[in-house]
């Protein structure tokens, strides 16, 4: 069951690895076309956005290679679990992310999953991706930023104000 509180809703599920593998450039936030098991099962947490990724067919964006977990009260009519599902955009935002993905070397990832009032809602990030050198970069950057925080931690632990 989903618990983590975001300050637009509900977080149902987050691609913590994208933000390690790509820069991001942009987000945009979408609806998407599920059926109602599909809904049912995302509401109670059942989804992964890790290996996801936005796919154009027919000039119109779909979010491809989310698992979305069979509804375990459904019957023979459950959803296929790897279906690729249309993103629900404005006209002028689809036609910026589709003018976007044509760009050699950009992607669209989802970053997270969420609930926001009654509706699901993913979160999608215009992504270039990272050199090793750079995800070596950020996680030194990471670890220096950790080890400051400690420093003034035990300042303010030794003299306290």
């Amino acid at each position: 069951m989903p618990t983590k509180r975001q300050s637009d809703g509900l977080l149902l599920a987050a691609n913590r690895r994208a933000r390690h593998e790509y820069h991001v450039l942009e987000k945009v936030e979408a609806g998407l076309v599920l059926t109602g098991t599909e809904a049912k099962a995302a509401r109670t947490g059942k989804v992964q956005v890790v290996d996801g990724h936005v796919e154009l067919r027919r000039g119109e964006p779909f979010l491809v290679g989310v698992h979305v977990a069979p509804y375990t009260h459904g019957n023979r009519e459950n959803h296929d679990p790897e279906r690729p599902r249309k993103l629900l955009l404005r006209r002028r935002q689809a036609d910026r992310l589709i003018g976007q993905l044509e760009t050699k070397g950009v992607t669209a990832v989802p970053l997270r999953l969420y609930l926001k009032g009654p509706w699901i809602k993913v979160e999608i990030a215009i992504v270039r991706g990272k050199k090793l050198y750079d995800k070596r970069e950020t996680e030194r950057r990471r670890e220096l930023d950790r080890e400051a925080r400690e420093a003034i931690k035990q300042v303010q632990r030794r003299h306290p104000s």
